[in-house]
């Protein structure tokens, strides 16, 4: 029977590996500066050393100098050395003196080197270890040398008796053990307050990272380059305006789209935003207590909606801004359009109306009044559309005037164009939008049906609003009526007049007429926008806006076709 030996599996348990330790930002910069310190604490100490043992040094040579120096000129030195048994005579008494002044040895020899004292006696009778050269050409210096009590700093002068010769010398000296015993003093010292800075350094230096550490987050400086490199390509791609406010109402931050939105230039870090140039609305929200949601306001060339909020416990403000032109724009587009729509099922149910009664007046036999009624009818719808047709050459403005005339007719409202009025097909540059064209005629055209409508509950009469469009100014063409009238100084711009028979606008309130929120409306349904849309696309074409009176309010827009701007309107909107 065979028995299968087939390999087993070993079974081995994996383990991840492991793993390399990364300190945060704080970490670095805690091991960096407690190496620092150390560094430059072990560096102080050690120069401090040195000149401690440098100055220490000098202070013993010039203690042995004047205590051999003393021992030569004494006078009982002198006699002894003459004597018949100097050491006898000098033993006892350079001892002695050893003794008081401290040093660590006094050695009295003849011209030879032969000891007369030492503090070893059995070192007396014995040459002196050293050199005596200079001392017996009357010189004193100092070494340090090795003798019999070790390493030592000396002195050897000579002593001189009455001829002026040399007869004997004097070697004085401090042994290197002595002088470092009295530096263990200060070295211990030293090392104490070396050990203490070092102590308060690595605490000073631990307390200041410890914050670093809490305000990055404990985070690594490769997660914070790349954390500041998401932070900058979020802040540039995003399509929405976001300015960040300090407590001051300085600004902090603000990305590329805000500058755009906001029309802003130059360096804005840490100018307060009210000195910014921004209509003061928009300052008023934005440094106001409370937060705003979706509010709307207009820039000098933008439509925004504003949203602000409060960052942390007081740290200052979030500011958001959505362009919301566009937005606007179609809105107004959206409103002409339905207008157009109710005046024209209005006019289907006139026109059923009318055929109802045709029809009534053939079965009645009356055929003649049929035809009489319908013709009348027929001439008059179609008087004013050959009117605006032959007037107004450019489509939109026609289709506009068309299409508000009806639903001016619908509110019992009579909307004229002037005989004066012309504009040829093609006159209109390219770079006037019809967007543009709509929000300014649509706006002025609609607020005049208001107002025409609300002077006729105060005054008597039919309420009429009448339209003025035309090319003006030089140089206009063969389309020009009026040259050189009321254009900008010889420059074509399109005309665009509106008068209706309202009430007329308070001298009082001109100012405030193209304001955000002004609105002559009572019963709370006027947002106070299209006047302030008004002014915002004539700015936009380098135009101008201005307010009149005959009747009633005249409101007159001239936007260059030529050139570049004729008059520039005030950041709020105010007339020119």
């Amino acid at each position: 029977m065979s028995v299968s030996t087939a390999p087993t599996r070993s079974r081995r348990r994996w383990l991840p590996p492991p793993r390399r330790l990364v300190r945060s930002l704080a970490g670095q910069l805690f091991v960096v500066q407690v190496v620092i310190v150390a560094a430059v604490v072990a560096g102080g100490a050690v120069l401090a050393y040195l000149f401690t043992a440098e100055r220490t040094a000098d202070a013993a040579r010039r203690e042995v100098t004047s205590v051999a120096h003393a021992v030569a000129d004494s006078p009982s030195v002198r006699s002894a050395v003459a004597g018949p048994d100097p050491t006898a005579v000098l033993q006892p008494y350079v001892e002695r003196v050893r003794q008081d002044v401290g040093v660590s040895f006094i050695t009295v020899m003849d011209t030879d080197g032969v000891r007369w004292t030492h503090p070893l006696p059995e070192q007396i009778g014995k040459r002196y270890l050293g050199h005596i050269d200079w001392a017996l050409a009357g010189q004193t210096r100092s070494e340090t040398y090795t003798g019999t009590l070790g390493p030592s700093v000396r002195v050897v002068t000579p002593v001189w008796d009455d001829q002026h010769r040399v007869v004997a010398l004097v070697s004085v000296g401090l042994t290197l053990d002595s002088i470092s015993a009295q530096l263990s003093g200060p070295l211990l010292a030293l090392v104490g307050v070396a050990v203490a800075a070092l102590a308060l350094g690595g605490v000073g230096t631990y307390l200041a990272n410890s914050r670093l550490r809490r305000h990055t987050h404990g985070m690594r400086p490769d997660e914070l380059s790349h954390l500041y490199e998401y932070h900058q390509a979020t802040l540039r791609s995003v399509r929405e305006g976001l300015i960040l406010l300090d407590r001051a109402h300085r600004v902090v931050l603000c990305n590329d789209a805000a500058r755009e939105l906001l029309g802003l230039e130059g360096e804005l870090d840490g100018r307060p935003v009210a000195d910014l140039g921004l209509p003061e609305a928009l300052v008023t929200a934005v440094l106001g207590e409370e937060p705003v949601r979706d509010e709307v306001h207009l820039t000098a060339e933008r439509v925004v909606v504003l949203n602000t909020s409060t960052i942390g416990t007081g740290l200052g403000r979030v500011v958001t801004l959505r362009d919301h032109t566009e937005l606007q724009s179609l809105s107004g587009e959206l409103d002409s359009v339905r207008g157009f729509t109710e005046a024209l099922g209005a006019q289907a149910h006139e026109a059923a109306n009318r055929l109802h009664a045709v029809v009534s007046l053939i079965e009645l036999g009356c055929h003649e009044q049929a035809v009489e009624f319908a013709t009348a009818e027929l001439a008059l719808a179609q008087q004013l559309t050959d009117r605006v047709v032959a007037a107004v050459g450019e489509p939109v403005l026609a289709a506009l005037l068309l299409g508000k005339a009806a639903q001016a007719a619908e509110r019992g409202v009579e909307l004229t164009l002037t005989e004066d009025s012309r504009i040829d097909d093609g006159v209109l540059p390219p770079g006037l939008s019809a967007r543009d064209l709509i929000t300014v005629l649509g706006n002025l055209i609609d607020n005049a049906v208001d107002a025409a409508i609300a002077g006729a509950a105060q005054s008597p009469g039919a309420p009429e609003v009448t339209v003025t469009a035309r090319i003006d100014g030089g140089g206009a063409g063969d389309g020009a009526v009026g040259a050189g009238g009321d254009g900008g100084g010889g420059v074509a711009c399109l005309l665009l007049r509106v008068a209706d028979t309202g009430a007329g606008i308070d001298p009082a309130a001109v100012e405030d007429v193209f304001r955000r929120g002004w609105s002559t409306k009572q019963d709370g349904h006027g947002h106070g926008l299209g006047l302030a849309l008004v002014a915002q696309a004539a700015r936009r074409n380098g135009g101008t806006v201005e307010v009149g009176r005959e009747r009633g309010a005249v409101l007159t827009v001239r936007l260059p076709l030529t050139g570049g701007r004729v008059r520039e309107l005030d950041q709020e909107g105010a007339p020119a």
